[in-house]
This record gives structure tokens, C-alpha cells and sequence, in this order.
């Protein structure tokens, strides 16, 4: 990435200093890597914005749900 770091537009958890998940979109970066998903261990997922409204619009028809009931 470079030097510059645009700000996040969502923190997830937020309830801690643990460094906690988060979602940039860099507008200068290349069209498949505009948006950033940082996790807590210093790893990151780019993506299009085509990839990430997908992922969206999954998670709003609630395709994503059996995720977090398994985990609850």
C-alpha cells in the first residue's frame, strides 16, 4: 500500500485498543483494490467495489447470517 492511509469508513467491534477490523475505500487505488478490509493481525483484503457491493448485497439478503449463528 502506499504511504498514505485514507480514514476508515467502519470500524467493526470498536469496544477495544486491539487494533480492531476495519473498511477503507482508497479512491486513487487501482479499480480491483479500491476497497480495504484490515483485520486485527495486520492482514488486509482488497477488492472492487463491484466485488464488495456483491458481498453487500449477500450479507442484506441474509446469506451471511449462518455465519454468525454458528459462531453465537
Amino acid at each position: 500500500m502506499p504511504d498514505r492511509t485514507p480514514e476508515p469508513i467502519a470500524t467493526f467491534c470498536g469496544k477495544c485498543d486491539c487494533g480492531c477490523p476495519q473498511l477503507f475505500v482508497d479512491a486513487e487505488a487501482p479499480a480491483d483494490k479500491r476497497v480495504r478490509i484490515t483485520d486485527d493481525f495486520g492482514q488486509q483484503v482488497q477488492m472492487s467495489e463491484d466485488q464488495f457491493a456483491d458481498l453487500v448485497a449477500q450479507a442484506k439478503a441474509g446469506e451471511l447470517d449462518r455465519m454468525v449463528t454458528a459462531s453465537a
